[in-house]
């Protein structure tokens, strides 16, 4: 017997089974152990998950993403900000008044366009000149500060709670429903977190008080001690000195209706992801040498798709920003009460005062900024991702 298994490495065996006629087992040369049969009846095998601790991954690549996104675009976040603000949306109406140009609102919808734009590169170039170039980067600590952690709980969220609701509600498989669902749980967790801190950093980005002495003085080198806020901090302290807590959560009821943003958002790039993906298993199965563009696509898909994805959603849920911008703004009037009170006072009032055109204030600089950012962040989310040996799938 032991001279046959040296000269062969399979047996057939017959079983008592009346199931199983026979049953080939293989047996090692080296060890002369014999192996298993892979079994091609009864259940199947489960796809072993990646470990819990590549959870973490998420955190890590969300929060590198949100940060390098937020350097590269910081100047046009600072545009958009003072676009979206009653002060500086008072100044250009004073301005167009002056040259005899007529309210957006009058004005057909291109022109109207090309106005915008127009102002909006005539804002970016006075902000140099007349507060100097680190202006550009005002805000530019809580804006990290506030980038960072909200990029990494919100792909944190989303990443772990998408693999949890398909593992527990959908076998195990992705749809829809479970991106729309964990994207809007990710989003209001999100808010509710950094909402002090997106407050902390509008406001200083609207510190218009180094800005309005320049003009008025008609000196460019304006010191900061005209500044409202000296930093963050003092900006904090000021807040809750005068406000009380709940003045730091100012506009976190329009931060709730931007989750539909990015709810939006993530459920068209999981859509773009999975075409992507079936075009890739087309041109694999096809056997064809893929071409430039087949290459082209393999390496940027993801980032085209992010892009594309924030442009449609922002351009959809763009109102709820400038509404979000004017409640945490907190201007008073005259008699010391604050302006706006409620999401849907400051809407009646916006469109009352200003025209429903501006409630699309600052909306070219949010385009130009959020476009390249989402593609820059989410690139390098699936690119961390990959290095650290994680899925953004279930």
């Amino acid at each position: 017997m032991t001279s046959q298994y040296t000269h062969t490495s399979r047996q057939t065996l017959s079983t008592p089974s009346s199931d199983i006629l026979s049953t080939t087992l293989t047996q090692s040369r080296e060890t002369g152990d014999v192996i298993p049969p892979q079994t091609t009846t009864g259940a199947s095998v489960t796809k072993t998950s990646p470990p819990s601790a590549k959870s973490w991954a998420h955190f890590v690549a969300g929060a590198t993403g949100g940060m390098t996104a937020a350097l590269c675009t910081n100047p046009l976040d600072v545009l958009k900000t003072r676009l979206q603000s009653d002060y500086y949306q008072s100044q250009l109406a004073s301005r167009r008044a002056a040259l005899g140009i007529p309210p957006p609102s009058s004005l057909p919808i291109h022109r109207a366009a090309l106005l915008h734009i127009r102002e909006t590169f005539q804002i970016l170039a006075l902000i140099p000149r007349t507060e100097g170039y680190r202006a550009l980067f005002k805000g530019l600590g809580p804006n990290l500060v506030g980038v960072v952690p909200a990029r990494a709980i919100n792909f944190y969220t989303y990443g772990n709670g998408k693999k949890l609701l398909a593992r527990e509600f959908n076998n195990g498989k992705e749809a829809a429903w479970v991106h729309l669902c964990a994207a809007a749980t990710a989003g209001m967790v999100t808010g509710t977190a950094t909402c002090p801190i997106w407050v902390v950093k509008t406001r200083i980005q609207l510190d218009k008080s180094h800005a309005e002495r320049a003009v008025t003085a008609g000196a460019a080198d304006a010191t900061r001690d005209a500044r409202r806020y000296r930093n963050a901090w003092d900006c904090t302290v000021k807040t809750v000195r005068h406000e009380g807590i709940r003045g730091l959560y100012r506009g976190l009821g329009a931060s709730y209706l931007g989750v539909a943003e990015s709810t939006l958002q993530w459920v068209l790039y999981e859509q773009m992801k999975v075409r992507l993906a079936a075009r890739e298993h087309r041109l694999v199965t096809s056997g064809r040498q893929p071409t430039a563009w087949d290459t082209t696509v393999a390496y940027t898909g993801k980032m085209g798709a992010a892009g594309a994805a924030k442009l449609v959603a922002a351009i959809v849920t763009y109102p709820h920003e400038v509404v979000r911008t004017r409640l945490r703004q907190a201007p008073v009037k005259e008699s010391g009460r604050p302006k706006y009170t409620s999401i849907v006072q400051c809407v009646r009032l916006i469109v009352k005062e200003e025209g429903m055109a501006s409630l699309y204030g600052g909306l070219v600089p949010h385009m130009m900024r959020v476009v390249p950012s989402a593609a820059i962040m989410f690139g390098c989310y699936e690119g961390i991702l990959k290095m650290l040996g994680a899925d953004s799938g279930v």
